[in-house]
């Protein structure tokens, strides 16, 4: 018989000695797990080293308390001992069941072990050490399903299906197809273990989903997206932030997700809806209602109203929730949201109202930071019309941009400053002040009528200044009675985000400049470059300049290869063309000069010309490229939205997604949940508020 033969060791260990009586018994090490059912399919999840042992020490303690419970994975989910159940704290989930496990099975259809009951695992144990301590193998078990589990020795040990058959009792076990495969512990069983989230939190970040209750390509809830962006976070600081956890600087970020869907559509519009909807093509009309109609829901006054109330409302539950079970935190609050989630999200923090100190606050430093960027704009002005010797005359008289384009020639000459400066200086602010006028006769091209800088545009918060304007008049929000966070949010992280585009819908034609959302001084705009919900924000506030978003980093520091390649190509045609164009110039005007050659002073003019003309021409071509560098190098005054810095961040696409954009377009809507790049910008910039850097900086970055 197979089963009665001896077993073959496995690979990479020694032939197992033959147990005699009185052999040395080791208990077995128990590991937790948690019973995970996706569309009714169940699979079995260890819990992390660190919860188990948590978990085995509560075991242990009080394993008769009815009121012992285990805070697990971070604290987001609660394990009830005595009910052995796994319980959601921050959301609604199913309960799962939990297990103390010991020994194991799989069969041939199955991926992964099975732990048993544990009546039956204490069952197999006991005969297990009976079976070790007497050296008395080749025992058989009957499991309460009538399976049959059979001891052959320490390193054997199998479990057979019960046959079907009346006759049951006459068939052995050898007989009953081909046995599943036991295991005792679970070093024993290939299974990954992971350590566990480190107890340091540093920071909360809330994120918002967007349209529908799925919120990627497989159409997963945002519950189980926010999870993989907490686990790549957690892979991107061990990679990124390794020095300032080696010093214990750094613990983790936890990221909670905020559901309104479901809220929104519990209130009966789902039934009216029903109604009226056409019977044909039921699948589409009824991903519809659930998804697309959710940006109509939200446009009307009614049922944006429900979506406010829930957004801000689930938040600050949220945040008083995760206060009260981690009474130490002295972190920072930032919020996320994806798709439709970051309008309503930039909806709520416009209409924020800030404490009446940092009102004061944030006018003095809009004054003061408006007053020192003036004073280096002049500078710049002054450079540009080469008359940089001026620079400290202007700046002695404390003179910024404003205060500049405010100049006569009567001031300019009680300042000292020659004719020939004078009449630049007078010329390049009439041509400013005309350009300037032109495109301020576009309709709704300069919200109020002020010229930035004047005192509406500088933000007198004591009427919620340019907020108040941009609420009612230039933001064109629907009617609603936005609620009010009980914290202020540090950063503001928009994934995917049509915000540029509802403010362009809503009649909003710009941006002032010294605006900054009441409560939060960071946002920041992320997005792929196929994404087709995606707007930008910056030519809103800076329409007249043209410039590219900041291209995010990859998180390995360097760009993708074929990005490299496609920006070498480029370069390299426009340097061909440049050369091309510049050789044909030269032989052309050395072609119409020729007959002027005849005389002898006009031949030596000509070459000197021809020179001249040749020199200039390779400065020009050395120009070019540098411009095209320049593009990214110089920093660029995007207005006071994200504290002075960059709010457009474009991610890299994929090698496979530069083949066609149109294929990838869904592809990149949804891509944010477990792209390393946006991670590592959100954990880069949350930890740069606390003075905590990279490792080593990206280049590129900001």
């Amino acid at each position: 018989m197979a089963a009665q033969e001896p077993p073959r060791p496995p690979l990479g260990s020694a032939e197992p000695p033959e147990p005699e009586p009185g052999g040395r018994y080791e208990a077995v090490v128990p590991h937790w797990f948690y019973c995970k059912v996706t569309d009714t399919r169940e699979r079995w999840v260890p819990f992390s080293a660190q919860d188990s042992e948590r978990l085995e020490a509560a075991y242990g303690a009080g394993k008769e308390q009815a009121g012992v419970v285990v805070p697990t994975s971070g604290g987001r989910y609660d394990v009830h001992l005595r009910a052995r159940q796994r319980v959601a704290v921050y959301w609604e989930e199913e309960a799962a069941e939990v297990r103390r496990c010991t020994w194991f099975y799989k069969g041939d259809k199955d991926n992964k072990f099975i732990p048993y009951s544990e009546a039956f695992s204490e069952e197999l144990e006991e005969a297990y050490m009976i079976a070790v301590t007497l050296g008395e193998w080749k025992k058989k078990l009957e499991s309460p399903n009538r399976e049959v589990i059979i001891l052959h020795n320490p390193k054997l040990m199998v479990h057979y299906h019960p046959v079907a058959s009346s006759d049951d009792w006459v068939s052995t076990p050898t007989e009953q197809g081909r046995p599943r495969t036991v295991k005792r512990g679970v070093e024993n069983i290939a299974v990954e273990i992971p350590n566990g989230e480190p107890l340091q939190i540093d920071h909360l970040v809330f994120v918002v989903h967007g349209i529908g209750p799925a919120c990627d390509i497989r159409f997963r809830s945002i519950v189980q997206c926010v999870n993989d962006f907490r686990n790549v976070s957690l892979s991107m600081l061990q990679s990124h932030f390794r020095k300032a956890q080696e010093q214990q600087q750094v613990g983790r970020v936890e990221f909670l997700p905020v559901n309104w869907h479901s809220s929104l559509h519990s209130t009966g519009v789902d039934v009216d809806l029903e109604r009226i909807t056409l019977p044909s093509i039921n699948r589409l009309r009824h991903f519809i209602n659930d998804t697309i109609l959710d940006v109509f829901f939200y446009n009307s006054s009614t049922y944006c109203q429900t979506i406010v109330d829930t957004v801000a409302s689930e938040m600050n539950r949220l945040h008083r929730l995760f206060l009260q079970r981690n009474p130490h935190f002295r972190g920072g609050v930032s919020i996320a949201g994806h798709s439709l989630g970051s309008l309503i999200l930039f909806d709520l923090l416009t209409n924020q109202k800030a404490d009446p100190e940092d009102k004061e606050h944030c006018v003095q430093g809009s004054r003061t930071t408006s007053s020192t960027g003036g004073i280096e704009e002049v500078k710049e002005i002054l450079k540009k019309l080469e008359l940089s010797e001026y620079c400290d005359v202007f700046e002695k008289e404390k003179m910024d941009r404003q205060a500049l384009f405010l100049c006569t020639e009567n001031n300019l000459k009680e300042m000292g400053i020659p004719l020939g400066p004078r009449m630049k200086i007078l010329h390049y602010i009439n041509s400013e002040t005309g350009t300037k006028g032109r495109s301020s006769a576009v309709p709704g091209h300069s919200e109020g009528g002020a010229e930035p800088g004047s005192p509406s545009q500088l933000g007198d918060s004591s009427e919620d200044g340019r907020s108040c304007q941009y609420r009612d008049v230039g933001l064109g929000q629907v009617s609603a009675n936005y609620p009010q966070l009980n914290y202020k949010p540090s950063i503001f992280f928009a994934f995917g985000s049509p915000i540029g585009m509802f403010l362009t819908v809503r009649g909003v034609k710009r941006i002032d400049p010294n605006y900054s959302l009441p409560t939060c001084k960071g946002f920041f705009n992320i997005f792929h470059p196929f994404d087709p919900v995606a707007y930008r924000i910056e030519p809103m506030i800076v329409p007249e300049l043209e410039f590219e978003p900041m291209l995010l980093p990859h998180h390995k520091g360097r760009k993708r290869m074929h990005l490299e390649l496609k920006e070498g190509l480029t370069r390299m045609s426009v340097d061909l063309k440049n050369n091309l164009l510049g050789s044909l110039r030269v032989a052309w005007q050395s072609f119409t000069r020729s007959p002027v050659l005849a005389l002898e002073a006009g031949s030596s003019e000509a070459d000197a010309e021809a020179e001249a003309g040749t020199e200039k021409q390779p400065d020009t071509k050395a120009e070019e490229p540098p411009a095209v560098v320049k593009e990214e190098t110089p920093p660029i005054n995007v207005g006071r939205l994200n504290g002075g810095n960059r709010i457009d961040y474009v991610l890299q696409e994929k090698p496979i997604e530069s083949f066609n954009e149109y294929l990838f377009a869904l592809q990149g809507h949804l891509c944010y949940w477990e792209s390393e790049d946006t991670v590592l910008l959100v954990l880069k910039e949350i930890y740069q508020t606390q003075g905590i850097t990279l490792d080593q900086p990206l280049p590129g970055s900001q």
